[in-house]
């Protein structure tokens, strides 16, 4: 069975191939100030037509959602919902929704239409999702206060636990390594998370966000690095 997975961040596409569960093949794409604006849509087309799927797996962590709980039913309400966090194009993007059944929590995000429109028209079976629910859904968390760091390039999602509940979830675009520390800590007093009595959890780019990691162990007592992406080995992806 061949399955494409397709991971959307800020500013990039990567994706795998997978056969038998076995990584053929996995690369990345990134916008810079040298490359096509259009790289990412140009990059997609390529790899949609690189062979025949039977699956598509789809994951945006596109920062364009908002978080409920779970039973939440007025969907007309999501673009409004999801406009107090980001701006929202009804006409370029695509409403979605993931449930995460373990928190009892859902997450409206939006996918862009022309992306959506891609995939879609090579009617097979696909799976979209947002990294929020599959980063959750991936999180093995105790009874303390726990704040959960999924790093990208140049982007930065965490969960803040309490008891086992949902305290914040944020997604966050920049492109500073400080700045990541500074939105992290910066919550951590809004939320009332004292940083001797949490437990910080690290996954993803974290070689990548070196400084990062670095500077943030200077100032929290109980890091732990769960999981440090590498060639073929993709935390949301895998």
């Amino acid at each position: 069975m061949n399955v494409l997975n397709l991971l959307f961040t800020k500013d990039g596409l990567i994706y795998q191939i997978v056969k038998n569960k076995s990584i053929l093949e996995e690369k990345s794409y990134f916008v810079t100030e040298e490359t096509p604006a259009n790289l990412i849509e140009e990059q997609l087309d390529e790899v949609l037509i690189k062979q025949r799927f039977d699956e598509i797996q789809v994951i945006s962590a596109l920062n364009h959602f908002t978080l409920m709980p779970e039973g939440f039913s007025e969907h007309d309400a999501g673009f409004d919902l999801i406009s107090f966090n980001a701006p929202a194009d009804r006409e370029k993007e695509e409403l979605m929704l993931s449930i995460n059944k373990k928190f009892n929590i859902q997450f409206y995000y939006t996918f862009p239409k022309n992306y959506y429109k891609k995939i879609k028209e090579l009617a097979i079976p696909v799976h979209f999702n947002f990294s929020g629910e599959k980063f959750l859904s991936s999180l093995n968390n105790k009874n303390n206060k726990e704040i959960h760091i999924n790093l990208y390039h140049n982007q930065c999602e965490f969960f803040a636990i309490d008891n086992k509940k949902i305290i914040l979830y944020n997604n966050l675009d920049v492109n500073s390594e400080v700045d990541f520390l500074y939105f992290v800590m910066f919550t951590l007093s809004k939320i009332g998370f004292g940083i001797n009595e949490t437990s910080f959890y690290a996954y993803g780019e974290t070689t990548e966000n070196e400084t990062f990691i670095s500077e943030l162990q200077k100032f929290v007592k109980n890091l732990k690095i769960v999981f440090d992406n590498i060639p073929n080995k993709n935390f949301i992806l895998n």
